[in-house]
């Protein structure tokens, strides 16, 4: 009986760290996606509800020279960006997949991508996002993105 009684404690309590996890995950995967619908609608108010102030944002990608680089851009710099967003521009970032992954009050996400503007496909990769988790609500704290204009075959279809 005592064993049986064990067991079930077990199954309880993992029942509900699972089921704490999958709520984290999907607070998560909203915040990243209210970034996403700010970014498409060009509105820089539903970004930065996502972004901690103190976010650092980054972007790499190989120049036509071939030389690997990696650009620093500011919170303004990007939600004045997505303010001045020209109103006949369409933007859709079209994420392939979702890799979460959460220890305490830190997430990391990795979303592979392809970007669309004008509905024309433009550019590939990968997103890398930290978020904390600022007494539940979960914030971006870094950004960093990869683009690659060839070797996207694969991900246009």
């Amino acid at each position: 009986m005592q064993k049986i009684l064990t067991l079930l404690i077990v199954i309880i309590l993992s029942s509900v760290v699972n089921a704490q996890e999958n709520s984290h995950k999907e607070a998560i995967k909203n915040t990243i996606e209210t970034f996403f619908e700010g970014l498409h609608k060009g509105d820089s108010t539903i970004v930065s509800t996502t972004l901690h102030p103190s976010i650092k944002i980054q972007t790499t990608f190989t120049n036509k020279e071939g030389k690997k680089m990696l650009v620093t851009e500011t919170r303004n710099k990007l939600l004045t960006s997505i303010a001045n967003k020209k109103a006949e521009h369409t933007y859709l970032e079209k994420l392939l997949s979702w890799d979460i992954k959460i220890d305490g009050n830190l997430a990391s996400v990795w979303t592979p991508y392809e970007f669309y503007l004008n509905d024309a496909f433009s550019h590939c990769g990968a997103n890398s996002f930290q978020l904390f988790n600022n007494n539940g609500k979960w914030e971006i704290i870094y950004l960093v993105d990869m683009r690659r204009r060839g070797d996207c075959e694969a991900n246009k279809q």
